[in-house]
């Protein structure tokens, strides 16, 4: 009879092929394990390459998912379960797998060829190198195929079942339902049937195999986690920003059209926006990344919402429309997904290196409204604040996720249609002046004196025909004007706009109050930095802690805070690009980088470790 193991959290990888269908196996482990109400965090890992070649460690897909009974911030640093399906999967990832953590092992890859593609010398399965880790080997190819053997599928359409017989596996040890994924597999293969069948009895199969099999004699329960009261869903960035997207043009009443070109890892925004017609969202995929930010701004110019999406090497091709938004004063929301750089770089690793150029990648001074998403279900929220923005002060607003962000999965608390905010606008539609005759007239750049936006007059509204283009414009009238004393007035003006766009204040996380130390992020570095203080905090050390969601303009309350602290870490992925705009706002303060581009996310022990260190350091 098994033993039932109660565990307050763990971490798991799913690791192999690009081919093995490792991310489709995470996605629907974690989506079992939401519906059971644990908190959860998640890490895609897999390769830039269409398909490297079989069997080799560039080929290596992962999918990583911590979850647990109480609120989790990061993906886990270590696993302590690995699911290798075959050598290669074995080698790219023991070495961070926990000391004796568990190993489930596909034999079946284990062949001599496939040892010496990696560069194995003998089996580790059978060498004793594996001995301080609690190895389950099993032949999950030759299982899987046995048990479809009375189905109407080929050898090798069986094979292919193998991940769900190890998701079966999985999910008995770790006490996870499989209906749902049964329901999914009958809807994604409804054209073929027979491969629904065979999928759906190898995730039984793996089930049963777990409930028969000696060497699982003990299995796991994790309870749900006490979250707020209210209806979840497991949501990633992507999606939550491509929700957020769809919602911001629910509150303003305007229709959202997103221009866009594919590029990784912010694709699925536009699939996603492509479902989401009925409530008013056109997509347009363009001929290439130029002409999807031009369409956008044609459409901001026509009374849309207009947004484009991308990531880093677009965003660079992007610049030029950007700053014509600028000038335009016109609202736009663009995105940018970062990756690991420069040029192509990694695509599918994350990276927070696009900080810079989002601040400054544009011709002349045209600054513009920059805010970053710090988890993946707050995405839905900063695209409503970009909206605010955009539309109240007819700016271009970027918004900086990542690659992190983008592909990890969290719960999601649904928020109330009553809670959307008011994001309406009202359009210019009559005449703003009068001229020297004494003649009423329109002035397409009289400004509110509040917020410095100019009219937003849509096209074809009579008797407010005026001038648009990217040479400098007359203030007021909008006619071309060269003029020195007006160019200097407008770009000042336009500086004076975004730097007083209302943002919240910085909020500081120091609960005795007697730190000597802040940490400060921005992005996805939050939940591994709050990981890390927590740590530092129960060791009984005094530290604070607060995150940057708006990065140009900054919280009116940053100097503030910034001089309260000794000392002010800054953990980034890059080479220190926030401690830059730190050191040139506020020069008096003692800014302590600590930075690593891997294509990877922090740990919360690697930033618990430096965070130590500056402390002891004083």
């Amino acid at each position: 009879m098994n033993t039932v193991r109660q565990l307050d959290r763990v971490v798991i990888r799913f690791a192999g092929d690009s081919g093995d269908g490792m991310q489709l196996t995470g996605d629907r482990f974690t989506a079992e394990t939401a519906k059971l109400g644990n908190d959860l965090s998640t890490l895609p890992n897999y390769p830039a390459e269409i398909r490297a070649p079989a069997g080799t460690l560039p080929g290596v897909s992962s999918f990583q998912i911590h979850f647990a009974d109480t609120d989790i911030l990061t993906p886990g640093d270590q696993p302590e379960v690995l699911i290798a399906m075959n050598p290669a999967a074995l080698k790219a990832n023991l070495r961070d797998l926990k000391p004796g953590g568990t190993i489930v092992v596909n034999t079946d890859e284990f062949t001599k060829r496939n040892l010496t593609k990696v560069g194995y010398d003998d089996n580790p399965i059978e060498d004793g190198s594996l001995d301080d880790y609690q190895l389950y080997p099993v032949a999950l190819a030759t299982l899987t195929i046995g048990a479809l053997a009375e189905l109407d599928v080929s050898k090798k359409d069986a094979e292919r079942s193998k991940n769900m017989f190890a998701l079966g596996l999985v999910s008995w040890m770790y006490s996870r339902p499989t209906e749902a994924t049964e329901d999914f597999l009958r809807g994604k293969f409804k054209s073929k049937p027979v491969i629904a069948e065979a999928n759906i009895a190898a995730l039984r199969a793996g089930w049963n195999y777990g409930e028969t099999a000696e060497a699982f004699a003990v299995r796991f329960e994790i309870p749900p986690a006490k979250l707020a009261k209210g209806t979840y869903r497991n949501i990633t960035g992507n999606t939550a920003l491509a929700w957020g997207i769809t919602a911001s043009g629910v509150a303003s009443g305007l229709p959202v059209f997103l221009g866009a070109y594919p590029i990784t890892p912010a694709s699925d925004i536009l699939h996603e926006l492509s479902k989401h017609k009925r409530f008013g969202v056109t997509t347009v995929q363009a001929e290439d990344e130029i002409a999807a930010v031009g369409a956008a701004l044609g459409a901001s110019w026509g009374g849309a919402l207009g947004v484009t999406t991308s990531s880093g090497p677009g965003i660079a091709l992007k610049s030029e429309t950007i700053s014509l938004a600028v000038s335009l004063e016109l609202p736009l929301v663009v995105v940018d997904v970062q990756r690991a750089g420069p040029s192509t770089g990694m695509p599918t690793k994350t990276e927070q290196a696009d900080l810079v150029m989002a601040m400054f990648g544009r011709h002349g001074e045209a600054p513009i409204a920059v805010l970053a998403p710090q988890s993946p279900s707050d995405c839905f929220d900063i695209m409503l604040e970009a909206a605010r923005i955009a539309l109240t002060y007819r700016t271009p607003v970027m918004v900086l996720s990542d690659g992190y962000i983008a592909n990890g999965a969290e719960p999601w608390k649904l928020p109330e249609m009553s809670d959307l905010p008011d994001l309406s606008v009202e359009f210019a539609t009559e005449m703003n002046a009068v001229d020297a005759k004494g003649e009423e007239i329109f002035l397409p750049f009289q400004r509110d004196p509040e917020t410095l936006a100019r009219p937003w007059a849509v096209p074809g509204t009579p008797g407010l025909q005026h001038r648009i283009g990217g040479i400098e414009k007359a203030d007021g009238t909008g006619d071309i004007s060269y003029d020195p004393i007006n160019h200097d007035h407008m770009v000042r003006t336009r500086a004076a706009k975004i730097a007083g766009v209302k943002v919240p204040d910085l909020e500081v996380d120091d609960p005795t109050g007697d730190a000597n130390v802040l940490v400060l992020g921005w992005g996805s570095t939050w939940g591994p930095i709050g990981a890390a203080v927590r740590a530092v905090r129960e060791k009984g050390v005094s530290i604070a802690r607060a995150h940057l969601r708006y990065l140009n303009p900054m919280p009116r309350n940053t100097a503030h805070v910034l001089e309260r602290y000794d000392k002010v870490v800054v953990p980034e992925m890059n080479l220190g690009q926030l401690a830059l705009l730190l050191r040139g706002h506020f020069p008096g303060t003692d800014v302590v980088g600590y930075n690593k581009v891997r294509g990877l996310p922090f740990t919360s022990n690697e930033l618990q470790d430096a965070l130590e260190e500056v402390i002891k350091n004083g």
